[in-house]
């Protein structure tokens, strides 16, 4: 099996290729998934996620600039691209169709090993970042006074 690092290199390759079967092979069946999109619990979940995402962005891709090796857990930094062309859940259930728009968020992966099987994968990037190339702006609920 491979080691940590290698590991997680093969899971973002498979993520890269758009096969979200062979990203599970690389998680326990168990394994947790934290984002800012949300928790991810468990196979059938975390599938979910990944293919969230390529269906929103087609042509999701995840570039890595930067990885920590420091043992467990294992620090990956990258920028996900993509186009999006797909449905886009948001944060409170609504869906935003596909834009058009081209996305270039920057992010770090934190990824704990146990019994050479990720079981938890925490991804951290900036969704401001995120929906403001996707043409979405904040808007303040209620008065500031």
């Amino acid at each position: 099996m491979p080691d940590t690092r290698d590991l997680v290199d093969l899971m973002l390759g498979a993520l890269n290729d758009h096969d979200v079967e062979r990203a599970l092979r690389y998680f326990s069946p168990d394994a947790v998934l934290v984002s800012p999109i949300g928790v991810a619990e468990g196979h059938g979940e975390i599938a979910w996620y990944f293919e969230h995402l390529i269906k929103g962005f087609p042509d999701l891709g995840i570039t890595v600039w930067h990885k920590v090796i420091c043992g467990d857990p294992v620090f990956t930094e990258w920028t996900m691209t993509g186009t999006h062309t797909g449905p886009f859940l948001l944060p409170k259930g609504e869906v935003l169709d596909g834009s058009g728009r081209r996305i270039a968020v920057r992010g770090c992966g934190a990824c704990a090993i146990e019994g050479d099987l990720v079981i938890t994968y925490r991804d951290y990037f900036d969704q401001l970042e995120l929906y403001a190339q996707l043409g979405l702006s904040l808007t303040i609920a209620g008065d500031l006074e």
